[in-house]
């Protein structure tokens, strides 16, 4: 009973209006990074604000938007800012559910007929191995959109087949207050012929990104090194970890810590995380890549790939499957 008496004992006040700016402090988004350590990003209003925004802008989102699925969860950036900074954005209700459940999930797109989701692509997965997924209890998506993990193109084409909508990839991090690197509204994103790797989008408003080569230097289109982006959504350093907010946030860009390459047309694809990598005699191998082949048969579901040590090799490939 404390918040009602609360609530008795102030009945008939009213708040006084916050005074905020761009750069005050909005929150301190926790991520382990590349480092595996947990350091908070401080995100500010502007960031966040910016960042709504743009999602709502770059999903053509005019007045009529209706309800948003809340699939990420709210600690997580995508969900502070893809579902409840998004709602505020653009005055649309928010479906919230207290723990991923594909089955309780389909029953609330039924009844409440959301226009727009982001989630993680084993959302998606899950949803879609399920028969109550039809064309026509997704008739009232507007845009769907996946971020988090890299989407192989299989399951993509997979899920518009049961489902009738197409996945829009996105990328972003916590140091970016969710996604800056879209696949843009009303496009579909290309598929290097090389490497079969999904695009992952390009740069949204306002944002400015590039690929670096170990020395720093920009890369020319097709070469892979790190993903580097600068602009209004990049959070302005680390809660009282200056070392590695000089080492990140630098004067030409938030090094992002992931490895990828950009085409001749502008768009980007992401190869993998600089820790991910597997060395295997020598060789060179990116877990992203491996998982995309697996993907392609059609008894596996879900996969994993990761490096594990061996006595010869020093490391080796081992893969995890769900079928």
């Amino acid at each position: 009973d404390r918040l009602g008496d609360i609530l008795a004992a102030n009945d008939g006040r009213s708040l006084p209006a916050p005074r905020l700016l761009p750069d005050d402090r909005a929150l301190l988004g926790y991520t382990s990074g590349t480092t595996g350590v947990p350091k908070a990003a401080v995100l500010s209003h502007g960031n966040v604000a910016f960042n709504a925004g743009c999602i709502a802008a770059w999903y053509d989102f005019g007045d009529d938007a209706g309800p948003i699925l809340g699939l990420a969860p709210l600690f997580h950036v995508t969900g502070l800012v893809g579902h409840i900074a998004l709602s505020w954005a653009l005055a649309a209700p928010l479906i919230l559910q207290y723990r991923f459940n594909a089955e309780t999930i389909l029953e609330a797109i039924a009844e409440y007929r959301p226009c727009f989701t982001v989630g993680a692509i084993t959302a998606f997965i899950a949803m879609m191995g399920r028969p109550e997924a039809t064309p026509e209890v997704f008739s009232s998506f507007r845009r769907i959109v996946s971020g988090g993990a890299p989407i192989p193109s299989s399951v993509l084409e997979e899920f518009r087949r049961r489902t009738g909508h197409y996945i829009h990839n996105g990328y972003g991090l916590t140091e970016t207050s969710a996604g800056i690197i879209c696949v843009p509204s009303g496009r579909e994103a290309p598929v290097d012929p090389a490497s079969g790797t999904l695009s992952i989008g390009v740069p949204v408003f306002g944002v400015h990104a590039w690929i670096a080569g170990e020395d720093g230097s920009a890369l020319p289109p097709g070469e892979v090194g790190e993903i580097v982006v600068s602009g209004p959504p990049v959070a302005a350093g680390y809660w009282n970890k200056p070392e590695e907010t000089a080492n990140a946030m630098r004067p030409d860009g938030f090094r992002t810590g992931d490895v990828g390459f950009m085409d001749e047309a502008g768009w980007f694809y992401l190869v993998d995380r600089k820790k991910d990598m597997i060395n295997a005699s020598g060789y060179k191998v990116w877990p992203r890549e491996v998982e995309d082949v697996l993907y392609g048969h059609p008894a596996i579901r879900e996969a994993a790939v990761v490096g594990v040590p061996h006595p010869y090799r020093g490391e080796t490939v081992r893969a995890v499957v769900s079928l």
